[in-house]
Protein backbone atom coordinates (compact mmCIF):
# COMPACT_ATOMS: atom_id res chain seq x y z
CA UNK A 1 0.00 0.00 0.00
CA UNK A 2 2.84 2.73 0.82
CA UNK A 3 4.35 1.26 -2.26
CA UNK A 4 1.55 2.26 -4.56
CA UNK A 5 1.16 5.20 -3.01
CA UNK A 6 4.99 6.05 -3.06
CA UNK A 7 4.41 5.54 -7.36
CA UNK A 8 1.49 7.95 -7.45
CA UNK A 9 3.04 10.72 -5.55
CA UNK A 10 6.06 10.28 -7.91
CA UNK A 11 3.58 10.39 -11.05
CA UNK A 12 1.98 13.49 -9.75
CA UNK A 13 5.13 14.79 -8.84
CA UNK A 14 6.47 14.09 -12.57
CA UNK A 15 3.49 15.60 -14.34
CA UNK A 16 3.59 18.81 -12.13
CA UNK A 17 6.89 19.12 -13.08
CA UNK A 18 5.73 18.38 -16.56
CA UNK A 19 3.28 20.96 -16.58
CA UNK A 20 5.55 23.59 -15.46
CA UNK A 21 8.35 22.97 -17.59
CA UNK A 22 5.92 23.10 -20.54
CA UNK A 23 4.16 26.61 -18.98
CA UNK A 24 7.96 28.01 -18.68
CA UNK A 25 8.89 26.90 -22.26
CA UNK A 26 5.61 28.75 -23.84
CA UNK A 27 6.54 31.43 -21.77
CA UNK A 28 9.60 31.88 -22.38
CA UNK A 29 9.04 31.96 -25.84
CA UNK A 30 6.39 34.87 -25.53
CA UNK A 31 7.18 38.32 -25.33
CA UNK A 32 6.87 39.62 -21.87
CA UNK A 33 5.25 42.31 -22.61
CA UNK A 34 3.66 41.25 -26.23
CA UNK A 35 2.92 45.00 -27.42
CA UNK A 36 5.88 46.55 -26.24
CA UNK A 37 7.44 49.04 -28.62
CA UNK A 38 10.65 47.95 -29.74
CA UNK A 39 13.29 51.51 -30.81
CA UNK A 40 16.77 51.17 -32.52
CA UNK A 41 18.39 54.90 -31.90
CA UNK A 42 22.27 55.12 -33.36
CA UNK A 43 23.84 58.75 -33.17
CA UNK A 44 26.94 59.15 -35.33
CA UNK A 45 29.05 59.49 -32.41
CA UNK A 46 28.43 59.47 -28.56
CA UNK A 47 31.53 61.31 -28.30
CA UNK A 48 29.04 64.45 -27.89
CA UNK A 49 27.18 64.93 -25.10
CA UNK A 50 24.41 66.46 -27.26
CA UNK A 51 23.30 62.95 -28.75
CA UNK A 52 23.55 61.35 -24.60
CA UNK A 53 21.55 64.13 -23.84
CA UNK A 54 18.95 63.99 -26.59
CA UNK A 55 19.32 60.12 -25.98
CA UNK A 56 18.67 60.58 -22.23
CA UNK A 57 15.00 62.28 -23.08
CA UNK A 58 14.24 59.41 -25.11
CA UNK A 59 14.83 56.33 -22.79
CA UNK A 60 13.21 58.30 -20.20
CA UNK A 61 9.57 58.45 -22.18
CA UNK A 62 10.59 54.61 -23.39
CA UNK A 63 11.39 53.29 -19.50
CA UNK A 64 8.20 54.89 -18.61
CA UNK A 65 6.18 53.30 -20.99
CA UNK A 66 8.06 50.03 -20.12
CA UNK A 67 9.04 50.05 -23.31
CA UNK A 68 12.52 48.72 -25.18
CA UNK A 69 15.06 50.77 -26.63
CA UNK A 70 18.59 49.82 -28.28
CA UNK A 71 21.20 52.95 -28.41
CA UNK A 72 24.27 51.93 -30.27
CA UNK A 73 27.38 54.49 -31.48
CA UNK A 74 28.85 53.95 -34.69
CA UNK A 75 31.98 55.90 -34.14
CA UNK A 76 31.55 58.09 -37.30
CA UNK A 77 32.10 54.77 -38.71
CA UNK A 78 29.34 54.12 -41.91
CA UNK A 79 30.13 50.20 -42.09
CA UNK A 80 29.49 50.43 -37.83
CA UNK A 81 26.67 52.37 -38.14
CA UNK A 82 25.03 49.98 -41.50
CA UNK A 83 25.22 46.55 -38.80
CA UNK A 84 23.98 48.81 -36.63
CA UNK A 85 20.94 48.94 -38.91
CA UNK A 86 20.98 45.49 -39.93
CA UNK A 87 20.71 44.32 -36.00
CA UNK A 88 17.52 46.54 -35.21
CA UNK A 89 15.80 44.97 -38.26
CA UNK A 90 16.81 41.43 -36.63
CA UNK A 91 15.46 42.83 -33.38
CA UNK A 92 12.43 43.49 -35.46
CA UNK A 93 12.33 47.20 -33.91
CA UNK A 94 8.93 49.50 -34.58
CA UNK A 95 11.08 52.58 -35.31
CA UNK A 96 14.73 53.53 -36.43
CA UNK A 97 15.66 56.84 -34.68
CA UNK A 98 19.09 57.78 -36.94
CA UNK A 99 21.61 60.39 -37.19
CA UNK A 100 23.75 59.31 -40.27
CA UNK A 101 27.52 59.39 -39.88
CA UNK A 102 26.96 60.30 -43.56
CA UNK A 103 24.04 62.39 -45.01
CA UNK A 104 25.63 60.92 -48.73
CA UNK A 105 26.20 57.06 -48.27
CA UNK A 106 24.29 54.76 -50.41
CA UNK A 107 25.19 51.91 -47.61
CA UNK A 108 23.18 53.48 -44.76
CA UNK A 109 20.28 55.10 -47.16
CA UNK A 110 20.06 51.41 -48.73
CA UNK A 111 19.94 49.44 -45.62
CA UNK A 112 17.56 52.16 -44.12
CA UNK A 113 15.38 51.42 -47.02
CA UNK A 114 15.43 47.32 -46.35
CA UNK A 115 14.13 48.62 -43.13
CA UNK A 116 11.60 50.67 -44.40
CA UNK A 117 10.29 47.64 -46.38
CA UNK A 118 9.99 45.70 -43.52
CA UNK A 119 7.71 48.07 -41.90
CA UNK A 120 10.00 49.83 -39.73
CA UNK A 121 9.57 53.85 -39.42
CA UNK A 122 12.69 55.57 -40.35
CA UNK A 123 13.44 59.16 -37.87
CA UNK A 124 16.21 61.15 -39.02
CA UNK A 125 17.52 63.36 -36.24
CA UNK A 126 19.84 66.38 -36.13
CA UNK A 127 20.87 65.74 -39.98
CA UNK A 128 19.36 64.33 -43.15
CA UNK A 129 19.77 62.03 -45.66
CA UNK A 130 20.93 63.22 -49.22
CA UNK A 131 17.85 61.00 -50.21
CA UNK A 132 14.94 61.20 -47.70
CA UNK A 133 11.90 60.63 -49.71
CA UNK A 134 11.19 57.50 -47.95
CA UNK A 135 11.65 58.63 -44.39
CA UNK A 136 8.92 59.16 -42.32
CA UNK A 137 10.13 62.39 -40.42
CA UNK A 138 13.23 64.71 -40.46
CA UNK A 139 13.98 66.52 -37.13
CA UNK A 140 16.62 68.82 -37.26
CA UNK A 141 17.54 72.36 -35.56
CA UNK A 142 16.97 75.29 -38.58
CA UNK A 143 21.10 74.63 -39.13
CA UNK A 144 20.93 77.21 -42.29
CA UNK A 145 19.59 79.62 -39.69
CA UNK A 146 22.49 79.17 -37.41
CA UNK A 147 25.07 79.78 -39.81
CA UNK A 148 23.41 83.17 -40.71
CA UNK A 149 23.46 84.16 -37.31
CA UNK A 150 27.44 83.94 -36.75
CA UNK A 151 27.50 85.34 -40.24
CA UNK A 152 25.78 88.70 -39.03
CA UNK A 153 26.59 88.76 -35.47
CA UNK A 154 30.48 88.96 -37.08
CA UNK A 155 29.21 91.48 -39.68
CA UNK A 156 28.36 94.03 -36.90
CA UNK A 157 31.26 93.12 -35.04
CA UNK A 158 34.29 93.65 -37.55
CA UNK A 159 34.11 95.88 -40.66
CA UNK A 160 36.53 92.97 -41.86
CA UNK A 161 37.65 89.66 -41.55
CA UNK A 162 40.04 86.68 -42.56
CA UNK A 163 38.11 83.39 -41.65
CA UNK A 164 39.19 79.85 -41.02
CA UNK A 165 36.24 77.69 -41.76
CA UNK A 166 35.64 74.23 -39.19
CA UNK A 167 33.58 71.61 -41.38
CA UNK A 168 32.01 68.07 -41.18
CA UNK A 169 31.87 67.52 -44.83
CA UNK A 170 29.66 64.72 -44.27
CA UNK A 171 27.10 65.86 -41.99
CA UNK A 172 24.20 67.25 -44.33
CA UNK A 173 23.18 69.44 -41.04
CA UNK A 174 26.90 70.99 -40.73
CA UNK A 175 26.86 71.85 -44.11
CA UNK A 176 23.95 73.72 -44.31
CA UNK A 177 25.24 75.63 -41.29
CA UNK A 178 28.59 76.73 -43.01
CA UNK A 179 26.34 77.28 -46.10
CA UNK A 180 23.97 79.82 -44.40
CA UNK A 181 27.45 81.62 -42.88
CA UNK A 182 29.24 81.49 -46.20
CA UNK A 183 25.71 83.05 -48.46
CA UNK A 184 25.38 85.51 -45.76
CA UNK A 185 29.12 87.21 -46.23
CA UNK A 186 28.60 86.83 -50.01
CA UNK A 187 29.32 90.00 -51.82
CA UNK A 188 30.82 91.13 -49.28
CA UNK A 189 34.76 91.32 -49.67
CA UNK A 190 36.14 92.84 -46.83
CA UNK A 191 35.14 89.07 -45.44
CA UNK A 192 37.58 86.34 -47.12
CA UNK A 193 37.48 82.66 -46.41
CA UNK A 194 41.45 82.36 -46.16
CA UNK A 195 41.89 78.37 -45.02
CA UNK A 196 39.20 75.35 -44.47
CA UNK A 197 39.52 71.44 -43.14
CA UNK A 198 37.70 69.26 -42.17
CA UNK A 199 37.38 68.59 -37.96
CA UNK A 200 34.54 65.99 -37.88
CA UNK A 201 32.81 67.72 -35.29
CA UNK A 202 35.48 66.67 -32.87
CA UNK A 203 37.74 68.85 -30.60
CA UNK A 204 40.78 66.37 -30.78
CA UNK A 205 40.59 66.47 -34.56
CA UNK A 206 40.25 70.63 -34.94
CA UNK A 207 43.10 71.30 -32.60
CA UNK A 208 45.39 69.55 -34.62
CA UNK A 209 44.28 71.28 -37.86
CA UNK A 210 44.23 74.33 -36.51
CA UNK A 211 47.73 73.74 -35.24
CA UNK A 212 48.73 72.97 -38.95
CA UNK A 213 46.98 76.31 -40.25
CA UNK A 214 49.01 78.31 -38.07
CA UNK A 215 52.45 76.22 -38.45
CA UNK A 216 51.87 77.18 -42.19
CA UNK A 217 51.58 81.11 -41.41
CA UNK A 218 47.83 81.38 -43.05
CA UNK A 219 46.94 84.41 -40.82
CA UNK A 220 43.23 83.85 -39.58
CA UNK A 221 41.99 86.46 -37.51
CA UNK A 222 38.19 84.87 -36.81
CA UNK A 223 37.23 81.14 -36.54
CA UNK A 224 33.65 79.58 -37.69
CA UNK A 225 33.26 76.20 -36.20
CA UNK A 226 30.58 73.87 -37.50
CA UNK A 227 29.51 73.15 -33.51
CA UNK A 228 31.15 74.11 -29.92
CA UNK A 229 33.32 70.92 -30.37
CA UNK A 230 35.31 72.22 -33.53
CA UNK A 231 35.60 75.66 -31.60
CA UNK A 232 36.52 74.48 -28.58
CA UNK A 233 39.53 72.27 -30.49
CA UNK A 234 40.61 75.69 -32.34
CA UNK A 235 40.66 77.80 -29.04
CA UNK A 236 43.02 74.74 -27.59
CA UNK A 237 45.35 75.41 -30.70
CA UNK A 238 45.47 79.21 -30.44
CA UNK A 239 46.12 79.20 -26.96
CA UNK A 240 48.80 76.38 -27.82
CA UNK A 241 50.18 78.64 -30.33
CA UNK A 242 50.02 81.85 -28.35
CA UNK A 243 48.60 83.57 -31.11
CA UNK A 244 48.11 87.48 -30.88
CA UNK A 245 44.75 89.41 -31.51
CA UNK A 246 42.16 87.22 -30.01
CA UNK A 247 40.59 85.90 -32.83
CA UNK A 248 36.96 85.45 -32.89
CA UNK A 249 35.59 81.85 -32.37
CA UNK A 250 32.24 81.01 -33.61
CA UNK A 251 30.41 77.38 -32.57
CA UNK A 252 27.40 76.23 -32.61
CA UNK A 253 25.57 73.86 -29.77
CA UNK A 254 25.07 76.28 -26.57
CA UNK A 255 27.45 73.88 -25.13
CA UNK A 256 28.11 74.30 -21.13
CA UNK A 257 31.30 74.28 -21.82
CA UNK A 258 30.93 77.60 -24.78
CA UNK A 259 28.43 79.38 -22.63
CA UNK A 260 30.62 79.28 -19.51
CA UNK A 261 33.83 80.46 -22.05
CA UNK A 262 31.33 83.31 -23.21
CA UNK A 263 30.28 84.22 -19.69
CA UNK A 264 33.56 84.41 -18.07
CA UNK A 265 36.36 85.26 -20.99
CA UNK A 266 37.08 86.78 -23.80
CA UNK A 267 37.88 83.78 -25.23
CA UNK A 268 35.31 83.01 -27.64
CA UNK A 269 32.45 85.03 -29.17
CA UNK A 270 29.54 83.67 -29.68
CA UNK A 271 27.64 80.00 -30.13
CA UNK A 272 24.63 79.17 -31.35
CA UNK A 273 21.48 77.54 -28.93
CA UNK A 274 20.05 74.51 -29.94
CA UNK A 275 18.36 72.03 -27.77
CA UNK A 276 18.79 68.11 -27.21
CA UNK A 277 15.92 68.53 -24.68
CA UNK A 278 13.14 69.89 -27.16
CA UNK A 279 14.72 67.72 -30.04
CA UNK A 280 14.37 64.98 -27.73
CA UNK A 281 10.96 65.34 -26.94
CA UNK A 282 10.21 65.81 -30.75
CA UNK A 283 11.81 62.81 -31.56
CA UNK A 284 9.70 60.37 -28.68
CA UNK A 285 6.35 62.24 -29.73
CA UNK A 286 7.30 61.16 -33.46
CA UNK A 287 7.97 57.51 -32.37
CA UNK A 288 5.00 56.83 -30.67
CA UNK A 289 2.62 58.51 -33.41
CA UNK A 290 4.47 56.92 -36.09
CA UNK A 291 4.26 53.45 -34.09
CA UNK A 292 1.04 53.51 -34.26
CA UNK A 293 0.49 53.63 -37.56
CA UNK A 294 -0.69 57.98 -37.15
CA UNK A 295 1.22 60.39 -39.70
CA UNK A 296 3.30 62.96 -38.40
CA UNK A 297 4.62 66.14 -40.28
CA UNK A 298 7.37 64.88 -43.16
CA UNK A 299 9.93 67.53 -41.43
CA UNK A 300 9.95 69.59 -38.02
CA UNK A 301 12.49 72.63 -37.46
CA UNK A 302 13.66 73.44 -34.30
CA UNK A 303 14.09 77.27 -33.62
CA UNK A 304 17.79 78.24 -32.79
CA UNK A 305 18.94 81.34 -30.73
CA UNK A 306 22.56 83.11 -31.07
CA UNK A 307 24.36 83.36 -27.46
CA UNK A 308 26.67 86.15 -26.79
CA UNK A 309 27.84 88.13 -23.83
CA UNK A 310 24.56 90.62 -24.04
CA UNK A 311 22.04 87.70 -23.30
CA UNK A 312 24.41 84.65 -21.73
CA UNK A 313 22.65 85.78 -17.99
CA UNK A 314 19.31 84.40 -19.90
CA UNK A 315 20.54 80.82 -20.14
CA UNK A 316 21.70 77.89 -17.90
CA UNK A 317 25.53 77.75 -17.86
CA UNK A 318 25.47 74.62 -15.88
CA UNK A 319 23.40 72.85 -18.41
CA UNK A 320 21.84 72.47 -22.05
CA UNK A 321 18.96 74.78 -22.70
Amino acid sequence: MLKKSGFVLVSGFLVLMAIISALFYHYKTQAAFPDQVKIGATYMTMNNDFYKYLNAEVEKTVNEHQDRLYTRDPALNIDKQVEQIDSFMKEKVDVIIINPVDGNSQKIISRLKAAKKLGIKIILVDSQLADSSFVDTTIVSDNYKAGVLCAQNLMASKKSADILLLEHLDAISATDRIQGFLDTIENHGNYRVVARADALGQTEIAMPQVKNIIDKGIYFDTVMALNDRAALGSLAAIKGAKLSGHPLIYGIDGSPDMKNLIATTNDVKATVAQSPYTMGKEVIKATYQLSKDRDYDKEVIIPVELITKANIADYDLAGWQ
